[in-house]
């Protein structure tokens, strides 16, 4: 048995159908506690989001803006252009729609991530901020050895998630594009990499602050321009993943858990709900209350999945019932060649490349900072300078290696730091509902809205 066949043992293991009904089951509990909050709240939500207006006396080194843009710098990457064309292929068109379920139920999860960060975080020796599913779980539930595993798998996650897989699917595609050796592509990325993360959460937020706005509204409006282009095959678009999302016929052998299997894990990389990463991002947020930053979390499952992911899901879904892309193609390729197939000329691929190379790049820089918050965790802060030379090296090496290798590692971590923030969120649930209540009675306060109707 080859390496490679040991890892995809490993990984199918790790998201066979025990991780994922406890991932999507988390987020169906969570929603039906908090009264499907992520529906009645997320207008406001989005308007808080991207509000200007900031508590300046609270507590914490960034805004609700930079903590929602580092957040989405780590999930708005190559899992909605690599990740998306994987889960196409293994589990066909259906799996966008297991993508957009898991990302529905991941909108509560992902708050009730959020509210505990801002509850249990702490200041570290340098006077900045530290949270995230380590702190809670052992500050809420007294259970440090869960939480000194949570950040072991974190702190070694992000070498996958958030550097490898990144620096991987650009040089792939930059390589495919412009024949440029993938190695020098890695040494480009991993320069750009240590100029920022070498200062830290500030430097971070002020970069991704700038980076994602723009990324976000070039990629979605060359998506909606294909879209519009393509506005006829869209119904039948639709209609084929509502179809195979329950049928499997697009898959070989018409195997509807590979649908499920695919759709879940590539939605949960895309938007890393339940993970426990984003959270370590949220804790840094100047605010006055958990769930006023915990709303602002929540927005980025839904801009995430909602909105990019079923961009690509639906331009892939077109390209392929055009037949415009060629047989064999898979990850960022495969959704370059989709994008090209349906625009005139090159312009497609160029814009998904340089997509691609904006998303990754802030990602490596969004999970650098959960990387490092989490080995600060175990050892403290005077490694940490350590650990960010290391990253660098590491996105640099990540961009020569071989894709199958590269996400099946990433993948089988994803899982491993899943489990432990889930048993927390599980377990602290009351504290969510709590938390949201006194919340819910601010707002009613300051803008006389009426309650979610959360149950107790």
């Amino acid at each position: 048995m080859s390496f490679l066949d040991i890892l995809g043992a490993v990984n199918n293991f790790v998201w066979g159908p025990w991780m994922l009904t406890l991932l999507v089951g988390t987020g169906v509990f969570l929603t039906v506690r908090l009264g499907f909050m992520q529906v009645s709240s997320l207008p406001y939500a989005l308007k808080l989001a991207f509000s200007k207006s900031q508590d300046d006396k609270s507590g914490g080194d960034i805004t609700h803006f930079q903590a929602l843009m580092t957040a989405l710098a780590a999930t708005i990457g190559t899992g909605n252009i690599a990740g998306v064309a994987t889960a196409f292929v293994m589990g066909g068109p259906g799996a966008i729609f297991w993508m957009w379920v898991t990302a529905f139920f991941g909108m509560a999860t992902k708050y009730g991530e959020a509210i505990l960060a801002i509850k249990y975080r702490v200041k570290d020796e340098n006077g900045n901020m530290a949270g995230g599913p380590m702190y809670y779980i052992e500050k809420g539930l007294g259970w440090k050895w869960l939480g000194w595993a949570f950040a072991f798998f974190g702190a070694v996650a992000a070498f996958g998630i958030g550097n490898m897989v990144q620096t991987n699917s650009v040089a792939d595609v930059v390589h495919s594009n412009f024949g440029v050796p993938m190695w020098v592509t890695g040494a480009i990325l991993a320069a750009l990499t240590a100029a920022v993360i070498l200062g830290g959460i500030k430097s971070i937020g002020r970069v991704t602050g700038i980076i994602v706005p723009f990324m976000a509204v070039f990629y979605v409006a060359a998506g909606l321009i294909i879209l519009l282009i393509n506005i006829g095959a869209v119904p039948a678009a639709l209609g084929l993943i509502f179809t195979d999302a329950f049928t499997g016929q697009a898959v070989a052998g018409g195997a509807l858990g590979a649908v499920i299997r695919w759709g879940v894990a590539r939605g949960v990389f895309s938007n890393e709900a339940g993970l426990g990463s984003a959270p370590i991002a949220a804790a840094a947020a100047k605010t006055d209350h958990p769930g006023r930053q915990a709303l602002v979390s929540m927005t980025g499952t839904f801009l995430d999945t909602i909105v990019v992911c079923s961009i690509t899901g639906l331009a892939l879904t077109i390209a392929g019932m055009k037949g415009v892309v060629a047989e064999g193609l898979e990850g960022a390729p495969l959704t370059a060649a989709s994008f090209g197939g349906l625009l005139p000329g090159e312009i497609g691929s160029y814009l998904v490349t340089i997509g691609l190379i904006f998303f990754a790049y802030s990602t490596v820089l969004g999970w650098s900072y959960y990387g490092e918050k989490c080995f600060q965790y175990m050892f403290g802060s005077k490694g940490i300078i350590l650990y960010r030379w290391a990253f660098v090296l590491v996105a640099f090496w990540g961009a020569t290696q071989s894709l199958d290798t590269v996400w099946f590692i990433a993948d089988t971590l994803n899982g491993a730091m899943a489990v432990p923030n889930l048993i927390g969120l599980l377990f602290l649930s009351g504290v969510i509902v709590s938390e949201t209540k006194k919340f819910n009675e601010i707002r009613k306060k300051e803008k006389g809205e009426t309650s979610t109707g959360i149950s107790a």
